[in-house]
């Protein structure tokens, strides 16, 4: 789980994308961001620079501090920079000094902070023996201070040149859940029946369970749940427990401003069959999780408030659900923003649960399973076959005419296929967008009626779509907004090897230099598929790099190597491949024919002449997406 920024910010941040994100939003200063939770022992709190105004002086400041912080604790306690925080000890390095309370305690402390650029990476730790260590780009630069105590919070200045951004590093499984409320131990007879239950019994159905409260009517499949009388005894539940990492997400239909207070929702620890619910949620003190307005409950007793999103503030058409994660974390999701964990050790059967109370009249399921099978069935691949003989366009027409959504995808095995191995690869999930991932295997693709080509930039120029492979839409920098890349831009694909993404990712540049292409990146095909006409400019300090208008050439074998990769949820073996899409910027690279040494066209629709582009200019390309092929 990616760490995350307190609430608690100077008064010109704005914290965005679930707490994963700082920006600073006017002026130069009155920018601090703290992490959410203290830093344990060994613990690396690391940010990426997203944006950079060269119209201030100065630079990122980074340091530890024993200032207690927490979501709800006021701006107004803050100075305007980190060095001005003496109230209680903190040690802050800037430039190429380190500072204690204002003071510097060491002088030409590694390479200065004031050099940082876009995509430089700087963190913190605060090591066993008490000393707090910086690393930059990933390198311990060595003991910055000693004698920290416990207990300490990671503290970041936006300060000057630096107003943005977002957080890398992840929490390690040793140390998850030291920020979130523990959950009570469970009974023995709940644990238990953890056995008991079969795989059918697991099997989530994205519908209201029949037992609900007195109040309640069910309708639409048990879909939608209406609150006919009263104000109370609304109670609804999942049918089924709650799998991993699955969002049981509700939109709100109806609100009657009459009664105060609004919708309630978690999860209970015990099956809701044969129970007589209570008349509201926080009435129940069995296992229970929720969230009420502002703060979480455990069990009915209040154990945490002003968590910074007020459920009694939702009005129609808004969207809350919640998720339990792989490592048993219960997040609050609003409006597709995942607001973090807030409980942990929750136990392996869980059931959602909404408490349409006061306001909140009438909610609806948001299923995306459901409405997916509903609508768009997947034919057999006899019928596929069969439509194919008689009249291949007309069925690629038909499939367009029946799909009134193209964005809804269904529930394909590709791509879970696919992000099960992007989950292998370890990746922060800071690097990537809350989006939908896309799938363009051929079920997918028929389903949306995607067209093989589309064209992009000024002037426009063609390019294939990622057919055969599944997209994972990265976090692009703030600046790209301005620079009018996602309208004037090209659309190019980079293969590469699956050990080198997260270097890409983290330089956020697709260029290198001709001394790290040693084993690094691979920018032209692999060794055997050179020759003399073609061959890597070694003397030249910016080796170019290599990409394609089409994944039939960029993520071949000579650019994007398959790997073995047995899937550990179906058994099977599959061969894995990487590329990256990117924005290349009209005019920055050179058109040339294919280096492969093969003769055959690797796509119809561009020629063996044509199929490789490279570039050396440096900012030509931005990293929009991540492309897993499963073979």
């Amino acid at each position: 789980m990616t760490h995350r920024f307190s609430r608690c910010a100077g008064k010109n941040i704005e914290i965005r994308n679930g707490g994963t994100t700082a920006c600073r939003v006017r002026s130069y200063d009155q920018a601090l961001v703290f992490s959410c939770d203290p830093i344990k022992a060994e613990e690396i709190f690391e940010v990426r620079v997203d944006s950079i105004s060269n119209k201030w002086a100065g630079s990122l400041q980074v340091g530890l501090t024993t200032l207690a912080i927490s979501d709800s604790t006021s701006f107004a306690i803050l100075p305007s920079q980190a060095t001005d925080l003496k109230a209680k000890a903190t040690w802050v390095v800037t430039g190429s000094e380190v500072q204690k309370n204002g003071g510097v305690v060491k002088e030409n402390y590694g390479p200065s902070l004031d050099r940082l650029s876009l995509g430089s990476r700087i963190g913190v730790k605060r090591s066993a023996d008490g000393n707090m260590h910086l690393l930059v780009n990933g390198e311990d630069v060595g003991v910055a201070a000693n004698n920290i105590p416990k207990n300490v919070f990671a503290i970041i200045d936006l300060y000057g040149r630096i107003d943005g951004v977002s957080i890398t590093s992840n929490i390690s499984a040793d140390l998850i859940g030291s920020s979130v409320v523990t959950s009570v131990a469970m009974p023995l007879e709940t644990a238990s029946q953890v056995q008991l239950l079969s795989d059918e019994e697991l099997r989530f159905t994205s519908e209201f369970h029949d037992n609900c409260g007195k109040n309640i009517s069910c309708k639409n499949d048990n879909q939608t749940a209406e609150r006919i009388s009263s104000y109370n005894q609304g109670l609804v539940f999942s049918a089924k427990p709650l799998p991993q990492n699955h969002l049981f997400q509700v939109k709100i239909d109806r609100i009657n401003s009459k009664w105060t207070s609004s919708l309630v929702i978690g999860v209970v620890g015990f099956s809701p069959e044969k129970w007589t619910p209570p008349s509201s949620a926080l009435n129940i003190k069995k296992p229970s999780w929720l969230f009420h307005a502002n703060s979480v409950y455990d069990c009915g007793t209040k154990v945490k408030g002003n968590c910074g999103i007020n459920l009694d503030a939702l009005t129609v058409g808004q969207m809350v659900g919640v998720k339990i994660d792989q490592y048993s974390m219960l997040h609050l999701v609003v409006d597709g923003e995942d607001r973090g964990a807030v409980f942990r050790d929750l136990p392996s059967i869980c059931y959602a649960i909404v408490d349409l109370y006061g306001q909140c009249e009438q909610v609806t399921l948001m299923s995306l399973d459901r409405d997916v099978a509903a609508d768009f069935p997947i034919p057999s691949t006899e019928d596929r076959e069969k439509a194919d003989k008689e009249d291949g366009q007309k069925e690629k027409l038909n499939l367009r005419q029946s799909n009134p959504n193209p964005t809804i995808l269904p529930n394909c095995e590709i791509l879970n296929v696919c992000s099960r191995f992007k989950a292998m690869l370890g990746l922060p999930e800071a690097f990537f967008t809350s989006e939908v991932s896309s799938c363009y295997c051929e079920n997918c693709s028929k389903i949306r009626g995607d067209n093989l080509y589309s064209r992009k930039g000024e002037p426009p120029k063609d390019y294939a779509l990622p057919f055969g492979w599944c997209k994972f839409n990265l976090r692009m920098p703030l600046k790209t907004d301005g620079q009018g890349v996602h309208d004037k831009w090209h659309i190019g694909f980079h293969g590469t090897k699956p050990g080198f993404i997260r270097r890409l990712l983290d330089s956020g540049d697709l260029l290198t230099s001709s001394k790290s292409l040693v084993g690094g990146v691979t920018s032209r095909p692999l060794s055997g598929h050179f020759d003399e006409k073609n061959k890597p400019e070694e003397l030249l300090d910016i080796h170019p790099i290599v990409l394609s208008p089409t994944l039939r050439y960029a993520g071949c074998q000579a650019f994007a190597p398959a790997i073995e990769f047995r899937d550990q949820k179906t058994r099977k073996l599959y061969h894995m491949r990487v590329a990256i899409q990117v924005y290349i910027k009209p005019g920055s690279y050179k058109i040339g024919p294919q280096s492969t040494g093969t003769n055959d066209q690797f796509d119809p629709k561009f020629s063996n002449n044509e199929v490789e582009w490279s570039t050396k200019e440096r900012g030509a390309t931005t990293l929009c997406a991540l492309l897993i092929k499963a073979e």
